[in-house]
């Protein structure tokens, strides 16, 4: 792999596995040529109604053959890509697309029924956008017609031109913390980590990668798209997550590889059909998260057959990837850790001086090395506030390091609460939750208290079939943990708030 950019990369591909299929998404079937040959006629477009290098193009829109061709058709003449969340509305998408001051929007204004484009029109106006793509059949038509007097030498020497120091996507954080900032990172950090993601876990060309996960999102995008692209390996994105028809793609399609959330796993154990589709196709699942429930990935292993579960962990802030697990790792590597830091990259944790600690000792974990974003887009404060006068990204994750340098990611600062002067971390107390037979998934909260200052709040989906008694549940935290930890208080419900990239929104549980 000699490429460095992203439209380099796909050209590579388009070379040397030509007939290998690229990408599957409904009745539409890609080789790598014809995905080449598809983002060059986008680009040609994109030339054609003046688009140019460093501009910023916007994707809002699910998974889909289209994205792939648009983001990539964008990046191939130099603009910036910046993907939008499908889950925003009006005033959110608003706010990426005026702080980024993109010049082109590419929006799917059918996918559950949303005008987004409408939603847009409602909201203030953005003179810099120029150009709306809608991915209608027609409006898509008429937009590649655009291209046709744009010749393929022209769109190939854009395409050369792009260098990997350039910027090659805007990738704005989640918000479940505050305000969405956009991470800058460039073609060459996007590439290398990984291409390092897809060695580490055993990416090849042999591997049919189904991706849940949405592109908006540095996991789908990348550990999904750029790392199929790195490997000839094939990519099935999918659109809605509906459980059973997620099952029927993997069994359909002879899904290998399938990353995601925790939460994609869990809803695909808890489904009552579970058994009746074939998932023996399925040798690797890649699930990272501040905090991956070590129940989860047994479950993973014995009920859902995989052969192999590895976890990794990273932030938008880090391209994603900072540390992983590997092939061969034991099982209470995977199970207890996310593995140790990637090749060229450094992994610290310290207490709240910035000094170090002792292995074993918990601290906010920082991350140092060439996977760390330039920077947040046109924002130096929020910059220099996370990334430190030596280089180390503040991901704000308490994680404790073993002696061997796994990392185990313990919780979020910003969720920590106080209980009557002693510090409570609602992830451990997670873990002993989901290791009751007849919880599924739980999410811990801290709640005011006249006494004590702060208690725990616990909210837990039940395995089907069971009905767990909240008194139960707490009797069973008080057997395992100090007193301080043990939520005085559980409440059961169908399911928890998640944002778009699967994480529990505790904002929405506090409400």
């Amino acid at each position: 792999m000699a490429a460095r950019t992203l439209p380099g990369l796909l050209a590579e591909a388009a070379a040397d596995s030509p007939n290998s299929e690229a990408l599957v998404f409904g009745e539409r079937r890609l080789t790598f040529a014809a995905l080449h040959a598809e983002v060059r006629q986008f680009a040609a477009a994109a030339l054609a109604v003046g688009v140019q290098p460093g501009d910023r193009a916007a994707v809002w829109a699910p998974n889909s053959d289209r994205w792939v061709v648009a983001a990539l058709g964008l990046t191939s003449v130099g603009a910036i890509l910046v993907p939008v969340n499908t889950r925003f509305k009006g005033e959110e998408a608003q706010h990426v697309l005026a702080n980024t001051r993109a010049s082109v929007l590419v929006v799917d204004n059918a996918f559950l029924g949303v005008d987004r484009a409408g939603q847009l029109a409602a909201e203030q106006p953005l003179p810099s956008l120029q150009h709306v793509v809608a991915m209608d059949d027609a409006s898509w038509s008429a937009f590649l017609a655009e291209g046709a007097d744009v010749s393929s030498e022209q769109v190939a020497a854009v395409a050369a031109s792009v260098a990997p120091s350039d910027i090659s996507d805007i990738i704005f954080t989640s918000g479940t913390t505050g305000r969405p900032k956009g991470a800058m990172v460039t073609h060459e950090q996007s590439v290398r980590v990984f291409q390092c993601w897809a060695e580490t876990v055993g990416l090849t060309s042999s591997d049919r990668m189904l991706v849940v996960s949405p592109f908006f999102h540095t996991f789908g995008y990348k550990a999904g798209l750029l790392a199929c692209l790195l490997q000839r390996a094939t990519l099935l994105p999918v659109q809605v997550f509906d459980v059973e028809a997620t099952l029927a793609l993997v069994e359909a399609e002879r899904a290998s590889v399938i990353p995601g959330a925790p939460t994609l796993y869990a809803s695909l154990l808890e489904h009552p059909r579970r058994t009746s589709y074939d998932l023996s196709s399925v040798r690797l699942a890649v699930t990272g998260a501040s905090v991956v429930p070590t129940e989860l990935i047994r479950r993973m292993r014995e009920e859902l057959g995989f052969d192999s579960v590895l976890t990794a962990y990273g932030l938008t802030e880090s391209c994603g990837y900072a540390t992983g697990c590997h092939t061969g790792d034991a099982d209470e590597v995977v199970s207890l850790t996310s593995g140790r830091a990637i090749a060229d990259v450094e992994v610290i944790v310290v207490d709240s001086e910035g000094t170090p600690v002792a292995c074993g000792e918990p601290g906010e974990v920082l991350v140092r090395g060439y996977n760390v974003m330039v920077g947040y887009w046109e924002d130096p404060a929020a910059t220099q506030a996370a990334i430190d006068k030596d280089g180390w990204l503040h991901t704000g994750d308490v994680g404790v390091l073993d002696e061997a340098g796994n990392l185990r990611i313990t919780d979020r600062l910003k969720d920590m609460f106080v209980v009557g002067g002693f510090n409570a971390y609602p992830a451990e107390v997670e873990q002993v939750l989901v290791r009751h037979p007849a919880v599924a998934e739980a999410a811990v909260i801290g709640v005011a208290d006249d006494r004590l200052g702060e208690v725990g709040k616990a909210f837990v989906v039940a395995r089907t079939g069971t009905m767990p008694e909240p008194e139960a549940l707490i009797e069973w935290c008080r057997e395992r943990l100090a007193g301080y930890k043990v939520p005085r208080t559980v409440e059961l419900v169908q399911a928890l708030p998640r944002n778009a990239t699967g994480k529990v929104d505790k904002k929405l549980l506090r409400g």
